[in-house]
């Protein structure tokens, strides 16, 4: 996105402060359905927080004036000791027995946070990826809504929780103040205004740097990405060989440090404005509290006060500063938090492509598949395919064959539904793909891609993702791996079946890219109900010999299914029942091997053209 468009985008980054606290009612929500047992003891947790150290306050002006009457009275006007000292001995039992009370409060109040952080954490982490799971592939490759999901995923672990804590927060010390002003208002209605106008412009300040701070946040997540991108190709082993065999480590590390450079370079601006301005104002409320602190004391002095109220009325200005000033925080806090939950529900609101189709046959069983004048382009970018039209009847065989970024493997994807025509329509027995359920159609196409995914898990779950329905069946493991010609080097290995794969966990074993392969190979036959087999590039890491003995097995196994068969060794495609030359995303020849050699057109041209090494 051009950084022109990115800054106007986020000037309309809701700004209006009160309106930001939209999400607060959602995360409070949120905890509720993690757990309502915890949030009904943070609640009543917070309200024994909030209204004791009031009830503390004034407990100990009683202790203080009971101590000056008991000096006063002893030893001339009591008789004895005891009855002088019970009272204030009982009072301090009582202060004792309510700040152990605060104590307990606070510390189940920690408790409680810390076991919702993780509840929460998990809760959040699962609504991510359950969205994720519903984005479409090309919803994937928009740079777009990848950013969003990088932000979301960010914070998403911690700013519910934070929220929450903030809002109880913000609840406790509101009692808390609710309490003091009780006792404040007795001593004088002003001294409230004066706890007010020392903490405010504390508050407008912390507001005003957090909003800029998630602007800067938001910015920057495209950079962020880039950086993560680098870090994982100088820290993992399946990229780290080439970066070391090219020497770009130094290239990598320098983009890697210029991009931390510039982003800490904003940073760092606004953390001194915000560590300033917030000194500054602070010394307002520090000013206001000894001008309150004089006040009282002038009181006591000319006796309007009594030594006991003087001490009350101090703690009571201090706490009253600090809950007014924790109010305010919290309330900031929350506005931050508001602010970055924008990101995890914009995320989770992120529209999404619905599957709507329900069908589990077609019209026509008989009749294959059909492109039908079949168009595909990328959002805003240019044609993949255009005016497809091709019909592959059940049992047939098809080969693709093109030079790369001519549109073979995006025509794969139209097919298993991991992307949607542009323009015309794909039939699968007589009836339009769309109204298919994915599921069962899914279940019908075993495919292996050229990209496929090396899992870092055992190998029959390497196999085994290939069917779900199957997943932990060893039986079936074995028969797939025969089918893909990995059965004979599986049984050497440590734990045969069950040795972890790659390098990332304890024991693993990592395969040569052709051994790769044939587990890719093996887990498409995994789908043993799949009735259309799809190989996307399958022997390009394969030896000859390897090579011609999957094809042969291909050809045994796939008689009574439909195959369709990508690649750029034609050795391996003259067999097909039909062969489609693509070019620039468009079909430029079709017709049998023996058809399109006595045409002499470009797949002429290209087989003699590969023949002739080896001759």
């Amino acid at each position: 996105m051009p950084l022109s468009r990115l800054k106007h985008r986020l000037a309309t980054v809701p700004g209006d402060f009160f309106n930001v606290f939209r999400y607060t009612h959602r995360a409070l929500l949120l905890v509720w359905q993690t757990s309502r047992l915890m949030m009904l003891g943070l609640a009543l947790a917070t309200l024994v927080a909030g209204v004791l150290p009031a009830v503390v306050a004034w407990v100990g002006q009683l202790i203080v004036d009971g101590v000056v009457q008991a000096m006063a009275a002893w030893p001339e006007k009591a008789t004895t000791l005891s009855s002088v000292l019970s009272p204030v001995l009982s009072l301090v039992i009582i202060e004792g027995g309510l700040i152990a009370l605060i104590a307990l409060a606070q510390r189940v109040l920690d408790a409680q946070q810390s076991l919702l952080r993780a509840q929460l954490g998990q809760k959040v982490n699962v609504m991510l990826l359950d969205k994720a799971g519903e984005l479409s592939l090309s919803q994937f490759e928009d740079s777009e809504i990848y950013d969003r999901l990088t932000r979301a995923r960010r914070e998403a672990s911690t700013r519910p929780l934070s929220l929450v804590t903030r809002t109880f927060s913000l609840l406790q010390n509101a009692i808390s103040l609710a309490s003091f002003s009780v006792l404040l208002v007795q001593f004088s209605p002003w001294a409230l205004l004066i706890i007010v106008g020392g903490a405010l412009p504390v508050f407008v300040s912390e507001a005003k740097f957090s909003g800029e701070a998630f602007r800067l946040f938001r910015w920057r997540s495209p950079q962020m990405r880039e950086q993560r991108y680098l870090e994982t190709l100088l820290a993992r082993e399946d990229s780290i060989k080439e970066v070391k065999l090219y020497g770009l480590e130094r290239l990598f590390l320098a983009r890697y440090r210029a991009i931390f450079d510039n982003l800490y370079s904003e940073e760092r601006r606004l953390t001194l404005r915000r560590t300033l301005w917030g000194f500054l104002l602070g010394l307002l409320g520090t000013l206001t509290f000894y001008a309150a602190y004089g006040w009282v004391v002038l009181e006591t002095i000319i006796g309007a006060l009594t030594l006991g109220q003087m001490t009350m009325y101090l703690l009571v200005f201090k706490q009253s500063q600090g809950a007014l000033s924790a109010s305010l925080t919290a309330v900031s806090g929350m506005f931050e938090d508001n602010l970055y939950l924008s990101n995890l529900y914009e995320f989770l609101e992120q529209p999404t492509e619905r599957e709507a189709g329900t069908l589990t046959k077609g019209e026509s069983p008989d009749d294959g598949i059909r492109f039908e004048n079949v168009g595909f382009a990328y959002p805003g970018g240019e044609q993949v395919l255009d005016g497809i039209s091709l019909h592959l009847a059940p049992g047939q065989s098809l080969a693709l064959v093109g030079e790369n970024g001519s549109g073979k493997t995006t025509l794969i994807k139209l097919l298993t539904r991991l992307y949607h025509p542009s323009s015309g329509r794909i039939l699968l027995d007589g009836s339009d793909l769309r109204d298919w359920d994915t599921q069962v159609l899914r279940q019908r196409i075993g495919v292996i891609f050229q990209d496929f995914v090396r899992y870092q898990l055992s190998v029959g779950e390497n196999l085994g993702v290939g069917d779900t329905h199957a997943f932990e069946d060893e039986r079936r493991w074995q028969a797939a791996a025969q089918r893909g010609l990995a059965d004979d080097f599986i049984q050497r290995l440590p734990s045969g079946y069950h040795t972890q794969l790659g390098r990332w966990f304890k024991d693993g074993q990592e395969l040569s890219g052709g051994q790769w392969q044939k587990i890719a190979l093996s887990r498409a036959w995994m789908r043993e109900s799949a009735d259309i087999l799809v190989l996307d590039e399958p022997t390009a890491a394969m030896d000859a010999a390897a090579e011609a003995a999957v094809f042969n097995r291909f050809r045994d196994h796939s008689r009574h299914q439909t195959s369709i068969l990508i690649s750029h060794r034609f050795s391996t495609v003259r067999s097909a029942d039909v062969i489609v030359v693509m070019a620039r995303g468009r079909i430029i020849e079709r017709g049998s091997h023996s058809e399109l050699m006595a045409d002499g057109g470009r797949y002429a041209e290209l087989f003699e053209l590969q023949a002739a090494g080896y001759r």
